[in-house]
């Protein structure tokens, strides 16, 4: 199991023959999608860990931090040896969003680099299999990249990310077309760390606004918010549709000691704004209108990828047509179910199931 997680051994020759085939296996003919969404291309790789663990790694618990090559292989090393495997996913917070939205009944399209290699066809495959369009233009030189994600008994997350070639993501591995009859365009606060990548993302928000598509924003993690904030600033520029962040995002990037004053001023940058509470649920907030979502009690396990799954629920529902309260409790019900199991999303009939019972139930109130 391991040596195939861990290792990419093998010759040029053989790695060439394999990306040759991997091209060809990728979509490159596809019709018109809801969701067009960019993000980092991370293989997931999670463990069960114990706080001990995290205390001898150095690690602070609840953070991302971007780790080099030489990082990664020392604590895979470690984990393998001292700590529980739960599995593995073709993750990155937006293909998350990606998976949620379209195992609910949308189309949606995953722009992103992964590398020539055997991690790489896994990531595509991954997601072909959960019905996300991706292109060929994604596979390019390079090692792709890998989330460890930690998970302590109190269940919250602890990631170390080694990004590999998805640090350089540019406009040069992105297929575009897709997004000129997309609904929405969904870019992950994540990559605002990447000068390439950055760029790639104006190109994105300037034909979102020449076709009239709607500009979603994740501001993704508080390390982001607190070493990248210029980035997160050049992805909101004169504006966007909606923000999705969660309640200390939002206090930390507003400069603000509560949710409300952050809500006030995350307003002048977005009409609609979503924030997430956590066990609390949810507040959202458009121009005319406010309310607050509870939240579902449930024994929590994992919260990695929560926030993700909320935005991809949200983001359907609002594409099928709901308002923004019967958005808010579908996306609460899809991430408390994300929470209550290991890994960063549900098996997509799930998501199925899920729905079906949420429409049974608004059908009955």
């Amino acid at each position: 199991m391991y040596a195939e997680l861990f290792s990419l051994n093998y010759s040029k020759t053989e790695h060439w023959c394999k990306l040759c085939f991997f091209k060809l296996n990728v979509m490159n003919t596809m019709p018109a999608v809801d969701l067009f969404a960019i993000g980092n291309a991370l293989i997931d790789q999670e463990f069960k860990v114990s706080d001990e663990f995290l205390s001898q790694q150095d690690l602070q618990k609840g953070t991302m931090l971007l780790i080099d090559a030489e990082t990664k292989t020392r604590l895979a090393a470690s984990l393998q040896a001292t700590q529980q495997y739960k599995g593995q996913s073709s993750g990155g917070s937006a293909a998350n969003t990606a998976v949620g939205f379209s195992a609910l009944g949308g189309s949606a399209f995953y722009a992103c680099r992964v590398g020539g290699d055997e991690l790489g066809r896994i990531y595509l495959d991954g997601l072909n299999q959960a019905n996300i369009q991706t292109s060929a233009t994604s596979i390019s030189e390079g090692v792709t990249g890998i989330c460890t994600v930690m998970i302590s008994d109190d269940s919250e997350r602890t990631m170390q990310t080694f990004l590999g070639c998805t640090a350089d993501l540019s406009e040069q591995q992105i297929d575009f077309a897709p997004l000129n009859q997309a609904n929405w365009l969904y870019i992950e606060g994540y990559l605002s760390t990447s000068a390439t990548a950055r760029i790639a993302v104006q190109q994105a928000r300037a034909l979102a606004k020449q076709h009239n598509v709607k500009i979603a924003l994740t501001l993704s993690d508080l390390a982001m918010v607190q070493y990248a904030r210029e980035g997160l600033n050049e992805f909101i520029g004169d504006g966007v549709d909606l923000i999705f962040c969660n309640e200390q995002e939002a206090m930390m990037y507003t400069d603000t000691t509560t949710v409300a004053d952050a809500l006030l001023k995350l307003k002048q940058l977005s009409q609609h704004v979503v924030i997430t509470l956590g066990a609390n649920g949810a507040l959202v907030a458009t121009a005319d209108q406010q309310i607050r979502v509870p939240g579902r009690v449930v024994e929590a396990l994992d919260t990695t990828g929560a926030g993700d799954a909320f935005a991809g629920a949200y983001l359907y529902a609002l594409n099928a047509g709901q308002d923004i309260e019967a958005a808010a409790r579908l996306a609460v019900l899809i991430s408390s179910e994300v929470v209550a199991q290991y890994g960063p999303r549900l098996a997509v009939e799930d998501y199925a199931k899920l729905l079906k019972n949420f429409q049974n139930e608004q059908a009955c109130a």
